[in-house]
C-alpha cells in the first residue's frame, strides 16, 4: 500500500492548517475569541494582514485556482512532497465549490447552505454531510469533523480571517518584499506554539494572498505544507454552481476520511 512506509506518528503530528479537500486547501480551529495579536505582532506586519484579510471580508463572491505541495517525512528520514491542484469558487453567504486533483484522488466538494457534497470522479462515488447551519464556516467545521481534513485554504474563507489566521499567534513581523508568480508581494513571518508560518501578501490595489507556507517544527523533518493561489478573478459567481446533483450512476458511500498525503479517501457501502 502506498502510506506503508509512512511514519504515523509523524504524519498524526502535522498541522495542517490549509490542506484538504480542494483543497485546499482549505490548520486552525474558527474561533469568536477575541485576538492579541497586537501585542504580538509588529505593526507593518499587522498592518499589511489586516489589509489583506479587510478586503478579503469585503469580497461577496471570488474565483481563485491553487497548487499545493504537501510534505511526509518517511521512517527512514526521506522527505517526499506530494502535489495537488485545484480551484475554490466561493459567494457569501450562498456556498461555496472545490475541485481537488492530487495524486491519488479527483475530488468535488460543493456547499449550497444546507449541505457539503462530496464527489470522487474516479470512483464515480459521493457523499454527503449536512451542515450545522448555512454560513461557510459552520459547513468546514462540519466537514473537519467528518473528515479529519481541512478544506484548501480554509483560513481565508472564514468570515473573519484576521481572527483565524491570528489565533495563538506569539510573534509577527515583515520580513521585507519578494515576487511570487511574477507579482510583488510583502512577505510576512509568524510563529505559534506549534508552527510556523509565512504568508505572500500582493502589493498594490488588490492585497491578496498568493502564498502560504506553514512548518510544523516539532515533527522529525520540520515537514511543510505549501498552498500557491493564481489567477484570482473577484467578480460574479453563477449560484448554481453549488447546486450538487449525483451523476446516475454513482453510488452513494457512508464514509470519508483523509490519507496521510491530504487526499479523501471514499469508502462504499457494503
Amino acid at each position: 500500500m502506498k502510506q506503508q512506509n509512512v511514519d504515523a506518528n509523524l504524519v498524526s503530528g502535522t498541522r495542517r492548517r490549509a490542506a484538504g479537500l480542494a483543497v485546499a486547501a482549505i490548520a486552525v480551529a474558527l474561533s469568536n475569541a477575541p485576538s492579541r495579536a497586537q501585542s504580538t505582532i509588529d505593526p507593518d506586519a499587522d498592518s499589511v494582514l489586516r489589509a489583506m484579510t479587510d478586503q478579503l471580508q469585503a469580497l461577496k463572491e471570488f474565483d481563485v485556482e491553487y497548487d499545493t505541495d504537501h510534505e511526509v517525512v518517511l521512517r527512514d528520514g526521506q522527505k517526499i512532497q506530494y502535489s495537488a491542484s485545484g480551484r475554490i469558487v466561493v459567494s457569501r453567504p450562498a456556498g461555496f465549490r472545490m475541485t481537488r486533483q492530487g495524486p491519488y484522488a479527483d475530488i468535488e466538494a460543493s456547499f449550497d447552505g444546507k449541505v457539503v457534497s462530496l464527489y470522487g470522479k474516479r470512483l464515480n462515488v459521493y457523499a454527503q454531510i449536512d451542515s450545522p447551519g448555512p454560513s461557510i464556516d459552520e459547513a468546514v467545521v462540519e466537514f473537519r469533523a467528518a473528515t479529519g481534513l481541512d478544506a484548501a485554504g480554509a483560513d481565508f474563507l472564514s468570515a473573519d480571517p484576521y481572527a483565524v489566521l491570528t489565533e495563538g499567534v506569539v510573534s509577527g513581523s515583515l520580513v521585507g518584499t519578494a515576487f511570487v508568480g511574477g507579482v510583488l508581494c510583502d512577505h510576512l513571518a509568524f510563529r505559534n506554539n506549534d508552527v510556523d508560518w509565512q504568508l505572500w501578501i500582493s502589493k498594490g490595489e488588490q492585497n491578496l494572498p498568493l502564498k502560504y507556507v506553514i512548518t510544523t517544527k516539532w515533527v522529525t523533518g520540520s515537514p511543510q505544507y505549501t498552498l500557491r493561489f493564481r489567477n484570482w478573478d473577484t467578480g460574479g459567481v453563477d449560484s448554481k454552481t453549488f447546486s450538487f446533483k449525483p451523476p446516475a450512476d454513482a453510488k452513494k458511500v457512508d464514509a470519508v476520511h483523509a490519507d496521510a498525503v491530504g487526499d479523501l479517501i471514499l469508502e462504499a457501502q457494503q
